[in-house]
């Protein structure tokens, strides 16, 4: 049973979302602002969290913020329905993936059950024989999906389940452009819609890390119109 935290300030919300949730066969935890959550991730950490992002005491970006110091845990944003500016930035400071209030709770059930389904083929739990499943080196990079270990020159880098995904979708094939569209197929099933700007924010945030191990990288080169590739370096 996976363990869900749902971060939100409208008791509502709380309220409505826990009881699907619970009735979905999810084991739920609820909090009203951002530190009483992060107290409670302090001493153990969810499966996966559901965040608002306006709250009292600290906010949900606060909150991410402090939670990818130490976590890749999946992380789904709740937000306001004009707010597109709150959504790229989350995207870009860590989130998985977004969902607009009001939002229909059968859409929330489903991008929680696509990102943990995400997290369990990256992690091994579900391990199936293939190319998706095997160590990969190109060049400076390595990549261990059965530990969701990501490497470059040597130095670990810290990757999310999507940016992961994405990473090893590119580098599979070295030289090869893979379109927006094709890595939104790789990053989440057929069901979940996203538009070409979460593409293009997980990938800085994908750039932004690799960065961290090597100021010059560049091993992912943008066709501006096309989409993405990976030059092996």
């Amino acid at each position: 049973m996976s363990k869900i935290a749902l971060v939100d300030d409208d008791r509502n919300i709380l309220t409505s979302v826990s009881m699907t949730l619970e009735a979905e066969g999810f084991e739920v935890e609820t909090y009203n602002d951002g530190q009483s959550a992060l107290d409670a991730f302090n001493k153990k950490m969810p499966d996966m969290a559901v965040l608002d992002i306006k709250m009292p005491r600290m906010d949900g970006m606060d909150l991410l913020q402090r939670l990818r110091q130490k976590s890749s845990m999946p992380v789904i944003f709740l937000t306001s329905k004009d707010d597109e500016i709150d959504e790229v930035l989350g995207l870009r400071m860590g989130a998985d993936d977004y969902v607009k209030k009001p939002f229909s709770q059968r859409l929330l059930v489903e991008r929680i059950r696509a990102l943990l389904r995400r997290q369990d083929a990256v992690s091994g739990e579900v391990v199936a024989d293939g190319e998706d499943t095997k160590v990969m080196e190109r060049g400076n990079l390595r990549m261990d999906p059965l530990r969701h270990a990501v490497s470059w020159k040597g130095r670990d880098v810290s990757l999310t389940v999507t940016e992961f995904l994405l990473l090893q979708a590119l580098a599979q094939r070295p030289g090869f452009v893979k379109s927006r569209d094709q890595l939104m197929d790789v990053a989440y099933d057929d069901q979940v819609y996203v538009d070409d700007r979460t593409i293009d924010s997980h990938i800085k945030r994908l750039r932004k890390k690799m960065r961290t191990a090597d100021e010059e990288f560049s091993a992912i080169e943008t066709l501006y119109g096309i989409g993405y590739r990976y030059n092996e370096e």
